[in-house]
């Protein structure tokens, strides 16, 4: 799989006064009638049951120069260090925003399907922000791409011939 590049986005969660994210790559589009995004997440991200129990949502694509972004909610940090010092604003719904994305998507869940490790959750858009028009952060073969902001994106170079490699 680390054959597909992918974007990497973040989603974040709220429950109560608590804010909630990680890093996922595992996002895509379902349909632009109702607007319908799905995730991908495991069952043991502390932001799963919070997507759950609250019913709420939001993803937010990253641009190419938010790699620390993506590293701090990949992390198993507690939820307070992944968003401390962080400027975040927040749309109607309340989640937080973090600064800087290409786009968020506030989310309403309108279903979830548990599949082996992962909860494939499917929410509906009900709030749309456009960011700023930027080049995207892309991940490829375990690694991210670069870029100095122009159109132009590096990604990692093929590595050396070995054995084939196996899913």
């Amino acid at each position: 799989m680390g054959r597909w590049a992918t974007g990497v986005s973040v989603v974040t969660a709220r429950a109560g006064a608590t804010d909630f994210g990680l890093t996922v790559n595992a996002f895509l589009s379902v349909s632009l009638q109702p607007p319908l995004v799905l995730v991908s997440l495991t069952h043991d991200a502390d932001t799963t049951p919070v997507i759950l129990a609250s019913g709420r949502f939001a993803v937010h694509l990253l641009a190419f120069d938010q790699r620390d972004l993506s590293e701090r909610f990949a992390s198993t940090a507690p939820p307070s260090e992944k968003f401390s010092g962080l400027p975040v604003h927040r749309g109607v719904s309340g989640l937080a925003r973090p600064d800087g994305a290409l786009a968020t998507f506030d989310c309403r869940v309108r279903t979830s399907f548990p599949l082996t490790d992962h909860l494939l959750i499917v929410g509906e858009v009900e709030e749309l922000e456009t960011g700023r028009d930027a080049t995207p952060l892309l991940f490829f073969r375990s690694a991210y791409g670069e870029s100095d902001g122009s159109d132009r994106l590096r990604l990692p170079p093929p590595r050396s011939p070995g054995p084939p490699e196996s899913i």
